[in-house]
């Protein structure tokens, strides 16, 4: 198997694997988060404190939570200034990576990881799983929210010059023939498509999905004309998936990555935007 130091990422720091997470199960001020949607209470990652993505936006104004409440959330699970994250969902990444956004925007950059292949390849490897409930002594942390960590419906009706916007939805989302919930159907003009789940490794024998190695990354999104010496703009529906593309990039060293909060979810269904198909 292929370990995470053996694929060369830029910023290797960002990712870790199940013997460095096994390793550091008691490590002081480091803290595990389980994003999965489910399965909580089946199994964990023993130590590890569950954490919903839907805690983390705001989707009356298409935006984050309040910094406050950040702070709240984050402190009632243990995470100060000192403290290393983990996070993990079921091996693709999407709400993992979703958290790694978040707390990245809000001042913990380089300060979290995200599992390669989640609670599955911990599970596929043997190792112990728990049911119960950490307790959790209160921290205290600062978090601030970094203006420039997203891209905003006014700054790309402004314009956004010489910036990539990476529309990382299916072929269908892109095109409009699957136009979801939404109101109109396509994509920002200009857009390149790159699907997000393109980044990942195929399933392997025991069911785990892992990310490609970064030569692979790095000649796939090249290829599909995403260069590291321009702002990149990923979106999704509602910036999970676009989210996932930011934590690949940010592996990758891209120095300039910032996803469109509001996504899709906000332009193709506001009366004051354009599209293309």
């Amino acid at each position: 198997m292929t370990t995470t130091t053996d694929k060369g990422y830029p910023n290797s720091h960002l990712i870790t694997d199940i013997d460095w997470v096994e390793q550091n199960l008691d490590t002081q001020n480091v803290v595990f988060l389980d994003a999965r949607g489910n399965g909580y209470e089946k199994g964990h990652i023993p130590g590890a404190i569950a954490i919903n993505v839907k805690e983390l936006k705001d989707d009356k104004h298409y935006g984050f939570v309040s910094a406050n409440d950040l702070r709240k959330g984050l402190e009632v699970r243990g995470i100060s200034e000192k403290s290393t994250v983990i996070v993990y969902d079921d091996g693709a990444g999407v709400a993992a990576a979703r958290v790694f956004y978040v707390l990245e925007v809000f001042g913990l950059k380089d300060r979290v990881k995200l599992l390669n292949g989640g609670y599955a390849a911990w599970v596929a490897a043997g190792k112990p799983t728990s049911v119960d409930t950490p307790v959790v002594s209160p921290s205290s942390i600062e978090v601030v929210s970094n203006e420039r960590g997203a891209i905003y419906k006014t700054d790309l009706q402004t314009g956004l010059q010489g910036a990539i916007i990476l529309d990382v939805r299916s072929t269908e989302e892109f095109s409009g023939e699957d136009k979801r919930s939404n109101r109109k159907g396509g994509h920002l003009i200009g857009a390149i498509h790159k699907e997000w789940k393109d980044a990942l490794d195929s399933v392997d024998e025991k069911g785990v999905t892992r990310f490609k190695s970064y030569s692979d990354l790095k000649r796939d999104f090249e290829s599909a004309g995403v260069s590291g010496n321009h702002t990149i703009v990923p979106y999704c529906q509602s910036n999970q998936r676009g989210a996932h593309t930011y934590f690949v990039l940010r592996l990758l060293g891209y120095s300039d990555v910032r996803p469109y909060e509001g996504s899709w979810d906000e332009w193709g269904n506001s009366d004051d935007t354009e599209i293309e198909t």
